[in-house]
């Protein structure tokens, strides 16, 4: 008849195709994993934590709500100056359209004036004959 110590042996033995054996490996192995999992977790946690609450972190914060604001600020101003842009160019169109107006009225001016000088020369010189 066998004995335990006889059976411990014969485990022994086996080596590392004992299932037992194997189980009890993978076991502590397991164990250990969800060990370092859980302080890895922890340590996360405590990064996190300071992270979000840090000056640096409060000052980064602050200072993104700065630009936000000012960010809108210059869409208004561009806005704003996309506007008065318009209202300049309507304006010069205008101007322009007025220029051609009295340049095309000054040319007719001209242009009468040309007519009643020659007709005042031909008077003077009428008048000089007779």
């Amino acid at each position: 008849m066998m004995t335990s110590e006889d059976l411990e042996r014969v485990k022994e033995d086996r080596g590392d195709q004992d299932l037992t054996k194997r189980i009890d490996v993978l076991q502590k192995e397991n164990k250990e994993l969800k060990k370092r999992a859980e302080e890895a977790e922890g340590e996360n946690t405590i990064i996190k934590g300071i992270g979000n609450n840090s000056p640096e972190m409060k000052a980064l914060q602050k200072e993104n709500q700065e630009l936000s604001k000012d960010r809108i600020d210059l869409i208004k101003k561009c806005r704003h100056a996309g506007r008065m842009m318009i209202e300049l160019n309507v304006k010069y169109e205008t101007n322009l359209k007025e220029i051609d107006r009295l340049s095309e009225e000054n040319d007719n001016l001209k242009t009468l004036l040309k007519d009643k000088s020659v007709y005042f020369k031909d008077d003077k010189t009428s008048s000089n004959n007779s």
